[in-house]
């Protein structure tokens, strides 16, 4: 309901304005790191790649192609600190520099498509966390199993509750996502 939907949003807001966006950048790589070593862990490789050829009909050889591919983007938030930095330019007028910054956005949001239920997640909310967003995720309703077992894992490293959620739905779940005000 929309109701449940701005409760999800709104503890995705507390939780980057109460604490997420004072989390240092290496603090948030070493939940990452902690997820990496979660996915890779055999059994619950296992476990995925058993879920997305369950719901998506995709042999165990594609699942775990499916895993390790998005697996990969994990692993670049692993190291994405210097990716986060700012720059300046002294000098560049008389008595002027220019400093910029890179700070995270607030609340964001990923809608995935069935085809690729474990890449696809991955490919949004490991870099949005790390850069220190709070993340809402909408698996595609069709197969949400393996986007419920990677949040499972990622909370698992002791992430704090409100940093990445996963909601359920359909067209008006996206219409939501798409419209709601505090969403970046």
């Amino acid at each position: 309901s929309t109701l449940e939907f701005d409760t999800v949003v709104e503890l995705a807001h507390d939780a980057f304005h109460q604490e997420w966006k004072h989390v240092s950048v290496s603090q948030r790589q070493r939940y990452m790191l902690q997820f990496q070593a979660l996915i890779r862990d055999k059994k619950n490789m296992d476990d995925l790649a058993y879920l997305i050829t369950l719901e998506n009909g995709k042999t165990l050889a594609d699942a775990r192609g499916d895993i390790t591919r998005g697996l990969e983007m994990v692993e670049s938030a692993c190291w994405m600190a210097p990716h986060l930095l700012g720059d300046s330019l002294a000098g560049i007028s008389t008595t002027m520099d220019c400093i910029s910054y890179r700070e995270p956005l607030g609340v964001c949001a990923g809608i995935c498509p069935f085809n690729f239920p474990a890449m696809i997640p991955l490919w949004m909310f490991p870099l949005a966390i790390t850069a220190g967003n709070t993340f809402i995720l909408k698996p595609s309703e069709k197969t949400p199993g393996a986007a419920l077992f990677l949040a499972e894992l990622l909370a698992a490293t002791g992430l704090p509750e409100g940093v990445l959620q996963v909601v359920q739905g359909g067209k008006h779940m996206v219409d939501q996502i798409c419209t709601h005000p505090q969403i970046s």
